[in-house]
């Protein structure tokens, strides 16, 4: 192996190494193939794990050439424990005894159950909206609502990190997408004002999340909503990673600024605190609900969720509602400003906003690929993000904390990391001194 691949498996980038396409559609992947296996063989390609049992705080997690470790588990979306809950597997039982494991049909036609229906006018009432319509998959609701909402025509502005769902959404209708830096309240005003000034009679539309979970941080909600008050644009929320999760109603962020129901559109996904695969549209205006049905390809021409999902996350909001949801979300803050002091006392860097990911900036490429290797072999498991994902010299854990957690797993995480590091930054030292 050439020194250039050696050095781009370690610290560059997959576009430094690959030097071309080629004209077959099917050949040009194998370069990328290439370039991940190399990684593999070095021990610092730390995505595609799989586990081997149920998602819990700790877990035996396996990388794809089956290479196996047992560990604290910081790693799964999983913020409130209620995939292995007793209640939820019953209600997916009961699912399967009533209704089968198939909802064998789109939306469009007869692929609803009743448990979706209920479900809909449930999470309506949970997140302060009229209607709510549900998807098979959070990234197609995303995609799908700005595919109905926007034409060609029309403008999109939208922040720079906001999801990848969102940003194909938007680039999939319109030519005239607008990016702005992140967070930027100001920005997104000059843009807004301009695109209005310029064209009186556009359809625009702005795009932003609750929490944003490579930073975890959060906008000014109720600024952005009057700001598209003010000048006939229309505002879309993504609380993926925060609803039903976070403060004492479960209404995330929304809840914790006073804006629960006031956003013109919010979607989110039910991956992350409702234990099953699927996602939602919220809104006022009723009307949207017939055309994503009938117009938007993530829900009229695919299959809709099937019942063993809508009895699920019909369980996981029971929970959420009751006195037990909480309690979890309390224990959940709990671990997260537990986590988030211990990796500051032991002088990491930290992103963003108390939520259930904590964001832990370890540098450049090599150093970030070199820890999370030592890491994982020392039991602590988690999932590395690196460029172009992030900016460049920010690659970073993006630690993701359950409600299950207790301090001694969290302490030994953190022991770990630290462990970790220093087994990486050595290594790197000794290879300075060898060149």
């Amino acid at each position: 192996m050439s020194d250039t691949i050696a050095n781009s498996l370690l610290s560059g980038s997959l576009a430094d190494y690959i030097e071309h396409d080629g004209a077959s559609l099917l050949n040009r992947w194998r370069e990328h193939q290439d370039w991940w296996d190399g990684r593999l063989r070095f021990g610092i390609d730390p995505y595609s794990k799989f586990t081997s049992s149920r998602i819990a705080t700790e877990c035996t997690a396996s990388t794809r050439d089956g290479h196996t470790v047992s560990g604290v588990n910081f790693g799964s979306q999983e913020y409130l424990n209620l995939a292995s809950h007793p209640e939820v597997l019953h209600a997916a039982k009961n699912a399967i005894d009533d209704f089968g494991v198939h909802s064998a049909g789109s939306a469009a036609l007869m692929g609803n159950t009743k448990l979706s229906v209920d479900l809909e006018q449930r999470m309506a009432e949970f997140l302060g909206y009229k209607d709510c319509t549900v998807f098979p998959t959070g990234w197609g609701a995303g995609y799908g609502v700005i595919k109905t909402l926007v034409r060609p025509s029309d403008h999109v502005i939208i922040d720079r990190l906001a999801h990848a769902s969102l940003h194909e959404g938007a680039r999939g209708s319109t030519g005239n997408v607008h990016t702005f830096p992140h967070l930027s309240f100001e920005h997104a005003k000059t843009l807004l004002l301009k695109i209005r000034n310029d064209h009186p009679a556009a359809g625009i539309l702005v795009v932003t999340e609750t929490v944003f979970s490579m930073d975890s941080d959060v906008p000014d909600i109720a600024a952005l909503q009057n700001l598209c008050r003010a000048h006939g644009a229309t505002l879309m929320v993504d609380a993926a990673h925060d609803m039903g999760a976070i403060a004492p109603k479960g209404g995330g962020y929304l809840e914790l600024q006073g804006c629960t129901g006031m956003p013109d559109i919010l979607m989110g996904s039910f991956s992350k605190t409702f234990a099953s695969n699927g996602g939602f549209v919220a809104s006022n205006d009723t009307n949207l609900k017939l055309a994503m049905r009938y117009g938007c390809g993530p829900l009229t021409f695919t299959n809709a969720i099937s019942p063993i999902q809508c009895a699920i996350i019909s369980k996981c909001l029971d929970i959420i509602e009751r006195d037990e949801g909480v309690e979890l979300r309390s224990r959940l803050m709990e671990n997260v400003l537990y986590m988030r002091k211990r990796m500051a006392e032991s002088d990491f860097i930290l992103f963003g906003q108390p939520s259930a990911i904590v964001p832990v900036i370890l540098g450049d490429n090599a150093i970030s690929r070199l820890t999370t290797h030592h890491a994982f072999e020392l039991g602590g498991i988690t999932n590395l993000v690196e460029y172009p994902a992030v900016k460049r010299d920010t690659s970073r854990w993006r630690i993701q904390m359950m409600a299950n957690h207790n301090k001694n797993q969290i302490d030994k995480f953190v022991d770990i990391a630290v462990r970790a590091r220093q087994n990486a930054s050595s290594y790197l030292e000794v290879m300075s001194k060898a060149r």
